[in-house]
């Protein structure tokens, strides 16, 4: 008994003196633990999986800290070496590869890296509120670094059928030319390009963007100066806009005739409208009509169109010194030739009336009104040329612009672009 006393004294002078340091409490907690579970009754084959398992955990936490790592060095190379920096992006990369080989196969690139990391600078953070300033390099960095031969998109899910993605990318700029049409549908093109990085990419293409600006302005923009790219030149240059019509509304009041016994006289609300409907190769439509909007817009689609009263010709964009953009357009009654020999025949006249030619000639300023860019047309010409066919004698008439000449209103129609005949 004298023993086991002394024996248990001394266990609690040595867990006194051990409670003095507390690393040392931490590290004989840890052993006794230890012990205590290596002396549990236990299978010697469920011990042995279970330190097995134990052991693949752990070299499984490793691998998967030692290959996040190595993603933050590549990422981290690949933004040196856009930067110039040759040298630091060997380095960088030779550290990834010396803890992971094939660290370059394994890289997810859709999914950034954190900005909290060593390779947080790969993207663009210059905004507060971190949104990228240039995209389009970006997606094309993003691309470039995934492999020699990237495709331009991948499906969500798996697919039985095969995918856009395994279309060449020549025949998926020609789709696009599609898309814009001759009709230049570059709203459509813009909504393309939100589908994914791949298709913004093609929606970016310099040439798609040329081919626009040529067909809206011609010879004149050959150079791209003052502007960056062919997309801010069609985006920010003035011209008038083919997926609408403008529309001018003309509105007075004018005295009748005086009644029958002298008591009143009636006043008339007279209202009409004026319509012009531009094409991208440049053709141009003029319409004067009491009739409203609702049913002679959807007839304004083609020029093919089979109202009597409209104007047929062609315009041009003038941009001069200061700035300010004018078009300018001749347009002419539609010939009806069976018509007139009709009224020859029927009617036979000793002495018939000249023939003569009338065209009319207009000329309007470009100007943006509300929200919306190149939405407004001021006039500040109208003529009458009268050409008379047997003198070959033009007699010119310029009409005064009163208040009766309102300004021309853009309104988008959705129909004009909805089918495409023909690519860009």
């Amino acid at each position: 008994m004298a023993d086991e006393n002394a024996d248990i004294e001394s266990t609690v002078e040595d867990e006194d003196e051990s409670s003095d340091d507390p690393d040392l409490q931490l590290e004989l907690n840890v052993f006794r633990a230890q012990w205590m579970s290596e002396l549990k009754p236990s299978s010697g084959a469920s011990g042995t999986s279970n330190r097995l398992l134990q052991a693949k955990g752990l070299r499984k936490a490793q691998e998967i800290a030692r290959e996040e790592k190595a993603t933050e060095l590549f990422l981290r190379a690949a933004q040196e070496e856009q930067n110039g920096a040759v040298y630091e992006a060997i380095k960088f990369y030779r550290m990834a590869m010396q803890l992971v080989p094939d660290i370059e196969f394994k890289i997810n690139y859709s999914r950034p890296p954190d900005a909290d990391r060593g390779g947080g600078n790969y993207m663009e953070d210059s905004d507060a509120d971190g949104e990228i300033e240039d995209l389009l390099a970006y997606f094309e960095q993003q691309l470039s670094v995934e492999g020699s031969f990237p495709k331009i998109c991948t499906p969500e899910v798996e697919m039985t059928q095969v995918h856009i993605s395994a279309l060449p990318r020549e025949i998926l700029m020609y789709i696009f030319r599609w898309v814009v049409s001759s009709d230049l549908d570059m709203r459509a093109l813009e909504q393309l390009s939100l589908v994914c990085r791949g298709f913004y990419i093609c929606a970016r293409d310099p040439e798609i963007w040329r081919l626009a600006c040529l067909r809206v302005w011609g010879r004149k923009c050959t150079k791209l100066v003052p502007f960056t790219s062919w997309r801010e030149m069609f985006l920010q240059r003035p011209r008038v806009r083919f997926d609408g019509v403008y529309i001018s509304k003309t509105s007075y009041i004018r005295q009748g005739e005086e009644s029958l016994d002298g008591f009143y006289r009636a006043w008339h609300h007279v209202e009409y409208y004026r319509y012009l409907r531009f094409f991208p190769d440049g053709h141009v439509i003029m319409l004067t009509t009491p009739e409203e909007p609702l049913s002679v817009v959807p007839r304004l689609r083609t020029r093919n169109t089979r109202m009597d009263s409209v104007l047929l010709g062609h315009f041009r964009l003038s941009q001069e010194t200061g700035n300010q953009t004018k078009v300018f357009a001749v347009v002419c009654k539609k010939k009806d030739e069976k018509a007139t020999d009709f009224q020859r025949n029927r009617f036979c006249r000793r002495n018939p009336a000249p023939e003569a030619e009338h065209s009319f000639h207009v000329g309007l300023a470009l100007s943006s009104g509300g929200h919306q860019s190149f939405s407004k047309l001021v006039w500040i010409h109208h003529s009458c040329h009268i050409t008379y066919k047997l003198t070959g004698e033009t007699v010119i008439t310029t009409f005064d612009l009163d208040r009766m000449y309102t300004p021309f209103f853009f309104a988008r129609v959705k129909s004009y672009t909805a089918f495409s005949e023909q690519p860009l």
